[in-house]
């Protein structure tokens, strides 16, 4: 789908450690603030426990989960966006990026210094928001002033533009994020072309001591205060349990690990499929003795379009879609059984691919 989510943070919070634990690239994790000068991106598979239940009903050779792209960028600080940290690089990686997980230190440890000396995730989200505030600030001034010379030709839309970007310019200034102002689908076309950082949607990522993983800390009741009006979601993660949870091969030794430590399944399962959520993904499937596996797509996406994921040529020579439910599937035990229950369904180019949807494409190249 070429979408990414990108990891964000004040440094030293657990962004790499995170990002390791999710995806199939390995980083270099330390102690030293602004140790890296780059961002790293990674695939991660998106647990789905759907593609086992489908095995058990149709025995194939291998399972192939869907997978996003992750991308890891070095923590940010105060002065970002004049280049601080290399600061300029990083915010420019961020606008490159469809949603963001903000990763919040909320864990005491002597031995890793916070940047500004104190634990205080509630501040660093404000750090954070600051600087891409800062630099989304510039971006509407500057389109400010291109419409500005075009009114002078008398270039109505312009005039138009220039009052939607001046009430964002004020909402920016008042040290609030682009998501949050109100503005219509028309008034879109004037700020789409900015891509700007504040307005990508976020998920909070909490990252505690291994004792809070469960129940959380005062810190993160903090950050739920600090975030009670917003409409985001707000996870919690031991990142160092995660770390030891992703090192063990085993999976009786992975579950006993988390069972141990009161938990259901490993914390960055629940973020990767939060991330996917996030950036407006679900999955379809294609089931066979070769292979069962889920594609990825944008929610409200038609049949042909789906069916482009799996290759252009499908989309090309798109005929109709052969449709099963998941759960009709797996109650009924088979393509035989759903098609005598009569729930068996032949869709053309409109019809909308809902998610576990089960797929058959018929085309003509």
């Amino acid at each position: 789908m070429g979408l990414q989510c990108g990891i964000i943070g004040i440094t030293n919070v657990g962004k790499s450690t995170l990002f390791n634990c999710m995806s199939n690239a390995k980083v270099e994790i330390t102690n030293f603030a602004f140790s890296s000068n780059k961002s790293n991106i990674g695939v991660i598979s998106v647990p789905d426990l759907r593609l086992n239940e489908l095995a058990e009903k149709q025995p194939t050779e291998k399972l192939i989960p869907a997978t996003v792209e992750i991308l890891d960028i070095p923590g940010l600080t105060k002065g970002a966006n004049q280049g601080e940290g290399v600061g300029n690089k990083f915010l420019a990686d961020i606008r490159n990026t469809d949603a963001l997980i903000h990763v919040l230190r909320c864990f005491d440890d002597e031995n890793l210094p916070h940047v500004d000396g104190s634990v205080d995730p509630v501040r660093d989200i404000e750090t954070i928001d600051f600087e891409l505030q800062v630099k989304d600030l510039e971006s509407v001034e500057k389109k400010i002033q291109r419409y500005e010379k075009l009114v002078k030709t008398g270039d109505k839309d312009a005039k138009q533009g220039i009052e939607i970007l001046n009430g964002l310019k004020e909402h920016l200034e008042s040290m609030k994020n682009a998501r949050d102002y109100e503005f219509s689908e028309a008034d879109k076309k004037h700020i789409d072309d900015l891509f700007l950082l504040t307005t990508k949607p976020v998920v909070y990522v909490c990252n505690v001591d291994d004792q809070s993983a469960n129940t959380g800390n005062e810190y993160v009741e903090k950050v739920k205060d600090a975030l009670k009006d917003q409409d985001t979601e707000i996870l919690i993660i031991a990142g160092k349990l995660e770390a030891e949870i992703a090192e063990l091969e085993d999976e009786d030794d992975r579950n006993e690990f988390l069972s141990d430590a009161g938990l259901k399944e490993p914390g960055v399962n629940k973020l990767i499929r939060s991330a996917y959520s996030l950036l407006n993904l679900m999955s379809f499937f294609t089931v066979g003795p070769k292979e069962i596996r889920a594609w990825t797509i944008k929610k409200g996406m038609t049949a042909p379009q789906a069916a482009g994921a799996i290759h252009s040529d499908l989309e090309r020579g798109f005929i109709r879609a052969e449709v099963m439910k998941y759960n009709d599937y797996i109650s009924l035990g088979s393509e035989v059984k759903v098609k005598e229950a009569g729930k068996f369904n032949v869709e053309g180019k409109n019809y909308i691919v809902e998610d576990g949807d089960i797929l058959n494409i018929r085309f003509n190249v």
